[in-house]
């Protein structure tokens, strides 16, 4: 079987304390044949001494450009990269012992062009961010298809985790926006172009995210504004599915104003979150085997729902004013 050499790129911003934790990992790896290229994107903190440091450890390029963004700091990675295959981390991740060589049987036995793979929470991460992780894929929240083989249409890497082949770079080019949905738009134009993409189950990392609860609102409400976003490029794109936290919103907002207008459609409206939340709760306490985690994440799992609807919304009125 063919060894494929591999380029891990990393786009970084003020982040070195995190991109040392994630080249630790990177040691560890059983599959060996890779290297890292990491692209500073205009730090103020920049992560020089702290990657000089793996440099008889790991084959590491270590590039400095102007803050142009993640999805454009990407791009410069491609342009260095040396490997048959690229693989993109955020810099909040940890990639488990095996990443690699998961990787390498999977393409060895069912090639594609790209691919993605889930996140995970590690073992040591904190109570929020175990609760963050569940809601982010729970069954509850997101239908359980965020990493997983279920979902709406061709699997969509995102670049938190995602694999390219070099074919993909030179046919399709690199990220044509930096942010708001960069990798669901570069996604979009792999499959157009004719690329079959796929979810590699063991390919998982440990994503970090977020350490509290306004540092999630932001993220999520981002990511429901990216979506109106990505509504620009491609029309089809936007699906029933995506708009059921909009939908929440309403909900929650028609649940509030119900006690002031129809009392027995707030009771029963107080029953509803009642039941849903318990389920959370007892989902999240049995799969995290906490109850602490488990009740953080009944916030975590509103805060999940809610922003990523506000920011629908929020994107939504910009489209409809600017036509």
């Amino acid at each position: 079987m063919m060894s494929r050499f591999y380029s891990a790129i990393i786009p970084l911003y003020n982040r070195p304390d995190e991109i040392e934790e994630l080249l630790e990992s990177l040691t560890q790896q059983s599959y060996t044949h890779f290297e890292v290229v990491i692209i500073e994107d205009g730090s103020t903190k920049d992560a020089r001494e702290i990657v000089s440091k793996f440099s008889d450890k790991l084959r590491i390029q270590y590039h400095v450009k102007e803050n142009g963004g993640q999805g454009f700091a990407r791009n410069v990675g491609f342009e260095l990269a040396k490997g048959d295959y690229f693989v993109i981390f955020d810099s909040d991740a940890i990639i488990p012992v095996h990443y690699f060589q998961a990787v390498e049987d999977y393409l060895n036995n069912r090639y594609v062009d790209a691919f993605g793979g889930p996140d995970a929470a590690h073992s040591s991460f904190t109570s929020m961010q175990k609760a963050i992780s569940y809601s982010m894929t729970s069954l509850f929240t997101t239908g359980g298809i965020r990493g997983r083989e279920k979902h709406v249409g061709q699997f969509h890497p995102r670049s938190f985790n995602m694999g390219l082949s070099r074919k993909v770079y030179e046919k399709v080019g690199g990220f044509a926006i930096t942010r708001m949905g960069e990798d669901i738009e570069f996604s979009i134009r792999i499959i157009n172009n004719g690329f079959k993409t796929t979810l590699i189950p063991n390919a998982f990392i440990y994503h970090k995210r977020r350490t509290s609860l306004s540092q999630f609102y932001k993220q999520l409400h981002f990511f429901g504004r990216a979506r109106i976003n990505i509504w620009r490029f491609y029309a089809s794109e936007l699906k029933p599915v995506h708009m059921l936290p909009a939908f929440f919103v309403l909900g929650v907002w028609g649940w509030l104003l119900s006690y002031f207008l129809f009392n027995p459609l707030f009771i029963a409206g107080a029953v509803f979150f009642a039941i849903y939340y318990t389920a959370i709760f007892l989902d999240s306490s049995i799969q995290n085997k906490s109850a602490k985690i488990g009740l953080i994440s009944i916030f975590t799992s509103f805060v999940q729902l809610y922003a990523y609807g506000i920011g629908f919304f929020t994107e939504l009125k910009t489209k409809i004013l600017k036509g």
